[in-house]
């Protein structure tokens, strides 16, 4: 008889965690998996998959405008919030579908309800207990709001991604990169969006030529960012909110929107109960291969709080079970992992920002800002960037960065060049495709004048 009902305990069917039971039960072993909401978790459910999709109907919006430049009489446009709500619906459902699909052909069980640890090897789920031989948190990030009075009046992400109409005045609060996305696609498709951030400007932690180049194309289609401010409470007014900042300064809405960051899902989990050391902000503490201070206790992904990405975390699942099951102690690699923000225009980077390849020596940086060749008939007045750092003595392509149109997309590519460790000779000697917004980063010739960026 077996000592464990199963080799192994999920908890949290996310994309890191589905990726990890999944390929655990391929090597044979017996897999369980515990989710209390829908199976996916916060990228195919709550997050990356539903945005992106609010994202592409907000582009329309350009589109329809652009193409009067181009020769093309389109009758006033409209646009139905609720039709693209119960459409994005029917297609998460589908995605959910599909992931328990997976999950039964691969041979690992499902378990429906909160999963509570118990013991180094146990778990409580809906009332019953089962026990494993290894036992991995995969419960992700919640969205986390700040104890503002009125701050019940205020939604998250989770219910921007539900609402049954699109408000016609929304106050965001958060310069994120939740934050900039939510408030580039509302303004689009016609929300007036004012966006409330602490700091001087968005994106804190981003490149500061892809935060500066951002925000302006934002303020010139409308956005109104308000920099330096912290709301001090918010009320209910007849229909709409009202949002007190510094002194007497208010801003009348008609819902508030936080995006004001994400915490570690380990709350109610029962893990310091059973001597699972977290962090002070409530993040699981893991070594390299993702083991916790119990060891036969697992983690992985947002809960972990190292690199807050979905491919980052199915990735870290394929180390784990490559330790685990297969005897091949695996790593995860976090140097140049790309990220995108799909802002309005969007984001891509890869690799060290200007500021932190100062701190390793001298870089050389060279920079492109243009007018896209689609706006030279749209008469749009907008304008992308792109940003080489280099180290001079290596001559290494060490940050990549880009503002504008298909930015995520041209990016993913160059990002296996920079982990390839690619030099400036080589982007040089490389043939550019004409004409392409792409092409600019192989054909960059002028390194800005030699500065502290600090100066």
């Amino acid at each position: 008889m077996a000592e464990f009902d199963f080799d192994l305990i999920t908890i949290g069917a996310g994309s890191g965690g589905v990726r990890a039971s999944r390929m655990a039960a391929k090597t044979g072993a017996r897999v369980a998996i515990v989710e209390e909401s829908r199976v996916g978790g916060t990228c195919v459910m709550r997050g990356c998959v539903p945005k992106k999709l609010l994202v592409y109907a907000a582009h329309f919006a350009d589109d329809f405008a652009d193409a009067r430049g181009f020769g093309w009489t389109v009758a006033e446009p409209m646009f139905d919030w609720g039709q693209l709500i119960a459409n994005k619906n029917t297609e998460l459902n589908r995605l959910e579908g599909i992931y328990q699909r997976i999950l039964r052909e691969s041979g690992v069980e499902l378990l429906n309800g909160r999963g509570v640890m118990t013991g180094p090897h146990a778990v409580e789920v809906a009332g019953k207990s089962y026990t494993a031989a290894k036992i991995l948190i995969a419960t992700g990030a919640r969205p986390h709001v700040p104890g503002v009075p009125g701050i019940e009046h205020a939604i998250t992400s989770n219910e921007a991604l539900d609402l049954t109409e699109l408000p016609k005045r929304v106050a965001i609060v958060g310069g994120g990169y939740i934050a900039v996305e939510f408030a580039g696609l509302m303004h689009a498709l016609g929300a007036e969006v004012s966006l409330i951030i602490r700091a001087g400007n968005i994106l804190r932690g981003f490149d500061e030529d892809i935060r500066n180049a951002l925000a302006e194309e934002m303020e010139k289609q409308g956005v109104k960012i308000h920099r330096e401010c912290v709301v001090r409470s918010i009320e209910k007014v007849g229909d709409g909110y009202s949002l007190r900042l510094h002194g007497v300064e208010t801003i009348e809405c008609d819902r508030v929107f936080y995006a004001t960051g994400r915490h570690p899902n380990t709350e109610g989990l029962g893990l310091e109960a059973v001597g699972v050391e977290l962090s002070d902000h409530g993040a699981v503490k893991v070594d390299e291969y993702f083991q916790t201070s119990v060891p036969s206790i697992f983690a992985l992904g947002d809960v972990i709080d190292r690199v807050q990405l979905t491919p980052v975390a199915i990735n870290e699942g394929m180390a784990f079970v490559a330790t685990q099951f297969t005897g091949k102690a695996t790593a995860m690699n976090y140097e140049f992992v790309p990220a995108a923000v799909f802002s309005h225009p969007p984001v891509g980077t890869v690799g060290l920002m200007e500021a932190e390849a100062r701190k390793n020596g001298p870089v050389d940086v060279y920079i492109s800002r243009f007018r896209p060749m689609k706006h030279t008939l749209s008469g749009r007045d907008a304008r992308s960037m792109m940003k080489l750092v280099v180290d001079r003595e290596s001559q290494r392509v060490v940050g990549l960065h880009m503002v504008g149109d298909d930015a995520p997309e041209i990016v993913q590519g160059f990002a296996v060049a920079l982990k390839c460790g690619a030099t400036k000779a080589q982007f040089d000697s490389t043939v550019g495709i004409h004409p392409t917004a792409a092409e600019e980063f192989v054909t960059l010739r002028e390194k800005l004048p030699d500065h502290d960026e600090d100066a």
